[in-house]
């Protein structure tokens, strides 16, 4: 079993920064195939891809990400961060870790980010 803890969330203020951290505990090891991921899902939405990064390093962002949110990982620590710069209202969801793993998935309990305009 794998845990994923999701920290970092909060209010801000259009414009600013949050970043988010993302710590996996447990059975995490997966191999080559593993990936971490960050989605989100605000109200009367879908969920929606945030940005993934690969045990290899190679990341993709969802298309309203690229250029203001910046994903990284460290494998010593077990975790994965997203740095959110200029924040927009539309911005303001809950955010989960998820994490690949051949065919298991597994998903924290989501940290909570509100942007005020």
């Amino acid at each position: 079993q794998v845990r994923l803890e999701e920290s970092g969330g909060g209010s801000v203020q259009a414009g600013g920064s949050l970043k988010l951290s993302c710590v996996a505990s447990g059975d995490i090891y997966c191999g080559i195939g593993a990936s971490m991921s960050w989605y989100r899902h605000s109200r009367g939405a879908d969920r929606q891809f945030v940005s993934k990064i690969e045990l290899a390093g190679r990341i993709t962002y969802g298309d309203s990400m690229k250029g203001r949110f910046i994903m990284s990982q460290d494998l010593a620590k077990n975790a994965v961060y997203l740095e959110m710069n200029e924040l927009k209202s539309e911005d303001t969801a809950m955010y989960y870790c998820h994490r690949q793993c051949g065919a298991y998935e597994y998903w924290g309990r989501g940290t909570r980010v509100t942007v005020s305009s």
